[in-house]
């Protein structure tokens, strides 16, 4: 048997609930009759054997009351009828005790000789007398009467009777319609109360929150359509407010990525022109090597170079706005000599204005993609330059950019680091998001939202150090060949 695949499209299909299906509402409402009728059943035991008990217990009281006027009688006997009537009190046809080792006896004419059974209250546990409650209701009386036997109080050691079990069924059948009619509606009472407080405490809020949910699914850029938290204290005012922020964030995500896609359709329209044109120029421009003036023919590489990078940079562009990035094709690179590479193109070291240093190993290689690896230190660089700029006209300090590397465990750490104003705090936590993390003033952040997932697909890590002074970036490779 194959698998079962997942199908994403099933997520977007709402399934309506049957006529047979119960709802969280009505399945609360059912389990808490379910749970209600579970108690009644446990106190319902314990207190028709209570009641059956103290039944007995009320006769076998009478019975030694009746041995107790027994025993006080004249020596010529009691009138007669005496008898009859103090067992027609107790309603025993015989009752018995030993007082002082002498068994006394007070019993009628037509007592029988044989009883059903023995119920002895003196050693019976709770468990018993629950078997035993339970027994006497759901069978039928005995023709035969019973024999109970139990604690005296007094002289006397023990006392018994002999009675007819069918009036204390008919007893415990009236204390059980009773006390069933007393808690069901204590029951119904309280599940109606403990139903209306959950319904309106869990149900209700939870019913809220997913019709939240559905609406947000319909339209989740629409700020309206972010649920607004309650004050609530407990698990559901946490759920509220972390689905709040959940929806803020893919909201805000979402804006992003129609902003990125609205981006790269607006690029592939005009990238065809702007090469064209950036294509003509740079045809142009080699012409100036031919030129016999040493200035121009000094700056005419760095022109072309420059065009050029402008013509990448439009392709990449391109290519983070349909969000295709190649694999990387990994082959053993000089950092040092690819960072001097982009120095100059940047121009730094000439000018004077930022004191660049290229403090790269010449024996640290790194198994990199050149092209891609030098659109990342170009991106880094170029946001260390624009940052020192500010520092240069303020005249606070000599901007300076110091790039170095080295080797880490499996790693190979490259640190550019500058020592200008820093990154603001508030763009550090968007800082590698693409229109979201832009340090600069009318900047789109694109600029290291590239690198880092260009040195993802390195399979390594781009990070932001905490520094005093200016902003160090790290940018971590791993040492050896990780990618086809």
């Amino acid at each position: 048997m194959s698998p079962r695949r997942f199908d994403p499209n099933a997520l977007s299909i709402s399934v309506p609930r049957g006529p047979t299906q119960l709802g969280l509402s009505a399945k609360l409402l059912v389990l808490t009759i379910l749970f209600v009728m579970l108690a009644e059943v446990l106190i319902y035991l314990p207190s028709v054997a209570n009641f059956r008990r103290n039944w007995l217990n009320d006769r076998l009281a009478a019975a030694q009351i009746a041995v107790l006027v027994l025993e006080g009688a004249p020596a010529e006997g009691m009138p007669e009828g005496s008898e009859e009537r103090l067992l027609a009190g107790v309603g025993a046809s015989a009752i018995a005790a030993r007082v002082g080792g002498a068994r006394r006896l007070l019993s009628l004419d037509s007592m029988p000789h044989e009883v059903a059974k023995t119920v002895d209250l003196r050693d019976q546990s709770w468990m018993q007398s629950i078997v035993e409650s339970v027994a006497t209701l759901v069978s039928p009386s005995h023709e035969m009467p019973i024999r109970v036997v139990g604690q005296a109080v007094g002289a006397a050691d023990f006392v018994e009777m002999v009675i007819d079990e069918r009036p204390l069924r008919h007893a415990m059948l009236k204390f059980s319609i009773n006390l069933t009619l007393v808690t069901l509606i204590i029951s119904i009472l309280t599940a109606g109360l403990v139903y209306l407080s959950l319904n309106w405490l869990i149900v209700q809020p939870i019913r809220h929150l997913a019709a939240n949910v559905m609406e947000f699914e319909h339209d989740p850029e629409n700020p309206r359509r972010i649920i607004e938290p309650t004050q609530r204290a407990d698990e559901i005012g946490e759920a509220q407010r972390a689905l709040a922020r959940m929806q803020a964030t893919l909201a805000d995500d979402l804006r992003a990525k129609k902003h990125l896609a609205e981006l790269g359709l607006a690029v592939s329209k005009i990238n065809h022109d702007l090469r064209n044109m950036l294509a003509a120029a740079q045809l142009m421009s080699d012409r100036l090597t031919e030129t016999r003036d040493p200035k121009i023919r000094r700056f005419a590489p760095r022109l072309i170079a420059t065009l050029g990078r402008a013509i990448d940079f439009c392709q990449a562009t391109l290519a983070y706005g349909r969000a295709t990035e190649a694999n990387p094709a990994l082959r053993d690179v000089a950092l040092r000599q690819l960072v001097a590479e982009q120095a100059e193109l940047l121009g730094l070291g000439e000018n004077g204005t930022i004191v660049f240093a290229n403090e790269v190993p010449a024996e640290v290689i790194a198994p990199c993609d050149p092209d891609q690896m030098a659109r990342v230190l170009s991106n880094l660089m170029r946001n260390a330059i624009q940052a020192l700029d500010g520092v240069a006209e303020a005249g606070e300090r000599t901007p300076a950019l110091r790039i170095s590397a080295g080797r880490r465990h499996e790693e190979i750490i490259l640190r550019i680091a500058d020592n200008g104003p820093g990154v603001p705090a508030r763009a550090r936590d968007n800082l590698f998001q693409a229109f979201r993390g832009s340090v600069n003033p009318g900047g789109t952040g694109l600029g290291l939202a590239i690198a880092a997932e260009l040195v993802r697909l390195h399979g390594g890590m781009i990070a932001l150090e905490p520094s005093e002074t200016g902003a160090v970036f790290t940018v971590s490779l791993p040492a050896q060949r990780v990618l086809a």
